[in-house]
């Protein structure tokens, strides 16, 4: 969103704009995990990094981790939680009681 001027957009104009671009959306923004809970939707995937240490080279090697897995498909909604230690992968949408 940086290299488009957009990082202080809207998060719900994210979450659209990454739906028609059918895009995986990265963000340490915890927002996203409500807003997806509370609209039912089931794009975009969102990939939610939750990490103490933020730099650029963990959350790379993070998010390698996730590219791995096996058998996952993006096309059909998927929010995962990123951790130092975990990966949680949960199928959209998502039960608004649940995040």
């Amino acid at each position: 969103m940086r290299e488009h001027g957009l990082q202080r957009t809207a998060d719900e104009y994210i979450l659209r704009k990454a739906r028609t671009e059918h895009c995986v959306l990265l963000t340490m923004d915890l927002d996203f995990g409500y807003l997806m809970a509370v609209s039912q939707e089931q794009l975009p995937s969102v990939i939610l990094f939750r990490l103490g240490n933020e730099t650029s080279e963990l959350v790379n090697q993070r998010l390698a981790s996730v590219l791995s897995l096996k058998d996952v498909d993006w096309a059909n909604g998927l929010f995962v939680t990123v951790t130092e230690t975990t990966l949680r992968v949960r199928q959209l949408p998502l039960c608004s009681s649940g995040v």
